[in-house]
């Protein structure tokens, strides 16, 4: 299967702005570019890559003042699978865990444990631990949280979602990942493409995607509780802790966003 997948952001700036961008396909699918995403800007700027302190990879530089511009457009190629699936994998003891997992326990900026845990315990003690144990957080957090666009705010904590019961998927995504490191299995969030491949119609409007990552027999694995289905053509763009670790764009001075286009069609 062919992708075409990328996206136009488009900005207007008071003064000349420093900005972060995490656009690109994450270095773990570079393989699977067909043809490069690479970043552009209008009008043209002097830009530096590196890759940030969880491996993804960024794009900082100093975007002019009045209407600016920024995005990505590349071909990917998938197999064409859903989501892996493995309901045996199983629930590490947190002694057993790989050093590298631990970080993925702790609270974090929207991910609020501390407020959680009594709650998680209440709802999941019960639940058989390992993929089922995720899998009833997942079906408990989409049933709970009302989505819906006019109900986002880039503030709004996991603890807040379940008390609110609204959101996108962002905030989906928090309230899981909160639950399952209450439950001690490592989780971490995602970000990238998600298109309506494999879905039926009406599509709506392009977007990016929330998700998380958790630690189960050894390896990571996808779970969306958004959708809370497998997905067709999910491609990453960045990893981290929660959103905070990972925003689209990051401006350092005032910006108001003009333009908000992504695609990701897939090519006959």
């Amino acid at each position: 299967m062919r992708i075409r997948l990328g996206c136009r952001l488009g900005y207007s700036l008071p003064k000349p702005t420093p900005m972060i961008a995490l656009l690109n396909v994450h270095y773990s699918r570079f393989g699977d570019l067909e043809r490069p995403d690479f970043l552009f800007t209008t009008p043209s700027v002097p830009i530096e890559s590196y890759r940030d302190g969880f491996g993804n990879w960024c794009t900082r530089f100093v975007a002019p003042a009045g209407e600016f511009m920024i995005g990505a457009d590349g071909i990917f190629r998938d197999s064409g699978a859903l989501d892996p699936f493995e309901p045996d994998a199983i629930q590490h003891p947190v002694e057993d865990l790989p050093a590298e997992t631990l970080s993925c326990l702790l609270g974090s900026r929207y991910c609020d444990t501390d407020l959680l845990s009594d709650r998680a315990w209440q709802l999941f003690e019960n639940t058989p631990p390992g993929w089922a144990r995720v899998q009833a957080i997942c079906d408990y957090v989409h049933e709970t949280i009302e989505f819906g666009y006019h109900n986002a705010r880039n503030t709004r904590t996991a603890s807040e979602a379940l008390n609110e019961r609204v959101g996108v998927c962002r905030d989906y995504t928090h309230l899981a990942i909160a639950f399952c490191r209450c439950m001690n299995i490592p989780a971490r969030y995602c970000t990238g493409y998600l298109g309506d491949i494999g879905t039926p119609p009406p599509y709506p409007p392009g977007d990016f995607a929330a998700w998380m990552e958790v630690f189960l027999g050894g390896a990571w694995w996808t779970f969306d509780p958004r959708n809370n289905v497998r997905r067709i053509g999910r491609v990453l763009i960045a990893r981290g802790r929660d959103a905070a670790d990972v925003p689209l764009t990051q401006t350092f001075g005032a910006a108001n966003l003009t333009h908000f286009e992504v695609w990701t069609d897939e090519i006959v």
